[in-house]
């Protein structure tokens, strides 16, 4: 999978965070667009809802272990789920920090292969990389059930289940677990920050926001995250999307979401997080919330004139879905926010 050619500016990453304590672990997804988010594979999303729940999680790998880049298979809740796992050819066969990269609505994990170049800016830094197959090309970023989706808490348990088996193996660090994703995949790497910050040592969404109204989810205890937004999408705006209305015959219903700054906010609370510092950048905004004493900073980066985007990508977006950035590589920016957090 080709990296982005060209050379961007990137932000200083947020200053590094010493082991914090953590409470014991606890037991929002928009669509690239009702017409548009065919648009992004050039197929419609398949309808079918996540696999029933179970009392338990099986699981059952495939693939050579010796394999640079192999597609796995997973067993959990009784279903088989899949993922694209690449390993860096070198510097060592122990556990390395782990990346779980959700593609966006409508896409699939090759998709988002191409379009973020991780890969190479992932291997550089001695990164394990997951990229998990949503059901129905769209996750469960959200907290209710729907006509399409009867059980939502389906995707974070194969999240779950994903993390425990790369740790069980010794591939992944438990310590550096780390969340990101695209749009609807972006959304879904927001909850499970929120809701598993004792899994999660930092989160990255590049157009995601969280959930609100019945489907909201909130954040409970303090994450590190990153959210790099483009000022004029028009897919999911800055501003959330608080009444999506009805979705296209046979598609999920769409998930309402709040603003992208009050996404940043929510977690800010949680992390007991000093006031926002802003800034502006050349070709982007910056505003920071500074660690508390969880240690959890907060990011916000907003792109001008940026569309339904990732930023520094070379991977031309569908029609309608605006400007790339070019003001800042957003897959060396994440990285280097994710790598500096330990949990």
């Amino acid at each position: 999978m080709p990296s982005n050619s060209s050379h961007f500016s990137t932000s200083s990453p947020a200053p590094h965070r010493p082991h914090r304590p953590r409470r014991a672990a606890r037991a929002a997804a928009l669509a690239l667009g009702l017409a548009l988010a065919a648009a992004l594979t050039g197929c419609a999303a398949d309808s079918r809802p996540p696999a029933a729940a179970g009392p338990t999680v099986s699981m059952n790998v495939s693939a050579s272990a010796s394999a640079v880049d192999s597609r796995e298979r997973l067993t959990v809740d009784g279903g088989t789920r899949e993922y694209l796992l690449h390993r860096p050819a070198a510097g060592g066969s122990g556990p390395r920090p782990l990346l779980i990269a959700f593609h966006g609505r409508g896409a699939d994990a090759e998709h988002l292969r191409k379009q973020s170049g991780l890969d190479r800016a992932a291997e550089a830094r001695g990164m394990l990389l997951v990229y998990p197959e949503a059901l129905g090309k769209a996750w469960g970023a959200g907290a209710a059930p729907n006509s399409r989706r009867p059980d939502p808490d389906a995707d974070v348990r194969f999240t779950e289940a994903l993390i425990a088996e790369m740790v069980r193996t010794g591939r992944a660090d438990p310590h550096r677990v780390y969340v990101a994703g695209f749009s609807n995949g972006g959304s879904m790497a927001l909850r499970m920050a929120a809701q598993r910050p004792d899994l999660v040592a930092g989160a990255a969404s590049v157009s995601g926001e969280l959930p609100t109204g019945a489907a909201a989810v909130k954040p409970t205890g303090p994450v590190p995250v990153l959210i790099v937004y483009g000022a004029e999408d028009p897919v999911r705006p800055l501003a959330g999307l608080p009444d999506p209305g009805p979705a296209a015959p046979g598609e999920e219903p769409i998930t309402a979401t709040m603003s992208a700054r009050e996404s940043a906010e929510a977690f800010a609370t949680a992390a007991g997080a000093g006031g926002p510092a802003e800034e502006g950048k050349p070709g982007y905004d910056s505003v920071t919330w500074h660690p508390g004493p969880a240690g959890a900073a907060v990011r916000l980066l907003v792109m001008h004139g940026a569309g339904h985007t990732w930023p520094g990508s070379a991977t031309p977006p569908p029609a309608g879905f605006g400007s790339v950035s070019t003001a800042l590589d957003a897959t060396g920016t994440l990285l280097d926010f994710l790598s500096a957090q330990k949990r």
